[in-house]
């Protein structure tokens, strides 16, 4: 499974940007998707879910209400669309996905089989 994230780039405190991520040649609704990121010199940390198997979206306390979680079956693709961003936002975002069922433990990195290569945000204050 090859999962091709992007949408990341240069952005000022307070604006938008949404990532994209596309499950390469699979069935979109087939896999629990992710969103994590990682600043320099901190741990992955969890951003957002969305549990097909579920039914279900989850989020980091820090981004409720600012970033929501998404899909497009059509398109096999999930996104992340990011508003009234922070500097504090600035990381690199992974996108994951299993095939497993997410159950309870979707803000876990081992919880997710695959992983995106990464796509810089920058928030500049």
């Amino acid at each position: 499974v090859q999962l091709q994230a992007s949408g990341g780039g240069l952005v000022q405190a307070g604006g938008s940007l949404r990532l994209s991520c596309v499950i390469a040649g699979r069935t979109f609704s087939s896999y629990d998707m992710g969103w994590f990121r990682q600043a320099p010199g901190k741990e992955r940390e969890f951003v957002a879910a969305i549990s097909w198997s579920g039914g279900r979206t989850y989020y980091a306390d820090s981004v409720k209400g600012r970033l929501a979680i998404s899909g497009d079956n059509a398109k096999n693709t999930v996104y992340l669309q990011m508003n009234s961003l922070k500097p504090e936002d600035t990381a690199v975002y992974y996108c994951a996905a299993t095939s497993r069922g997410l159950g309870n433990t979707w803000y876990r990195p081992p919880s997710y089989d695959y992983w995106g290569q990464g796509t810089l945000v920058t928030v500049s204050s």
